[in-house]
């Protein structure tokens, strides 16, 4: 089994798990409340700048020019598309780019945040790729999921759906999915359990991101 194999069949169920959270399943069809959906985009703005930090030292780290390239074109893909569709969701909430920028961390993107940095930084490429790949294939799981039942009457949350089930993002995954496997070639068993240590610490931030979205947070408790 390759070593992105054993993550999946690790995170499968998490990922199931997370299509069953109300806010997801309101995602897909529509019912999201709008005050809960406007607290995602503020967060997940925040989320998605340091995010773009670790592709920043994937580039550094890459053992290879193709990968260096590879790398500067995600992190380009999360600042300039990605982070584009939050600033288009934020219009229809009467906010500026500037009121996103301002919208202070809320705990659990700070925790989930700081843990990706703090991996990318200090561990090596390996470390790094198992931090990040949950929040690219999570996203892929559930959009492509909540698009076989069609489209919700909300476009917002259509949009949502189409972008992350889009091929685009389905090709950036694939690709950091044969980078790790690449990698891990001749690594010992040792290795293999931090690693899905690693991926599953990440795969459960994103279900405290979505309770996080769902409930409301804030640092007085």
């Amino acid at each position: 089994m390759s070593l992105t194999d054993q993550l999946y069949a690790a995170a499968e169920p998490l990922w199931a798990n997370q299509l069953q959270h109300p806010f997801v399943k309101g995602l897909g069809d529509g019912t999201l409340d709008e005050e809960r959906f406007k607290r995602w985009v503020l967060q997940d703005y925040r989320y998605l700048e340091e995010f773009a930090r670790v592709f920043a030292w994937a580039a550094a780290k890459a053992d290879r020019l193709e990968s260096m390239c590879w790398y500067a074109g995600v992190l380009d893909l999360t600042l300039n598309t990605e982070m584009e569709l939050h600033r288009q969701y934020a219009v229809r909430f009467n906010l500026t780019p500037a009121d996103l920028e301002a919208e202070p961390m809320w705990p659990t993107t700070r925790a989930y945040t700081d843990f990706l940095v703090r991996t990318a930084a200090d561990g090596d490429m390996l470390d790094l790729l198992a931090a990040l790949l949950p929040c690219a294939w999570g996203y892929v799981y559930l959009a492509r999921k909540l698009a076989e039942a069609g489209p919700p009457p909300d476009q917002r949350y259509s949009d949502w759906i189409t972008q992350y089930a889009s091929e685009e993002f389905a090709q950036a995954l694939d690709w950091l999915r044969i980078e790790m496997d690449r990698l891990a070639i001749g690594i010992s068993e040792d290795k293999r359990q931090r690693l899905l240590e690693i991926f599953l610490t990440s795969t459960r931030y994103e279900w405290l991101f979505w309770q996080m979205c769902w409930k409301g947070e804030s640092w007085e408790g």
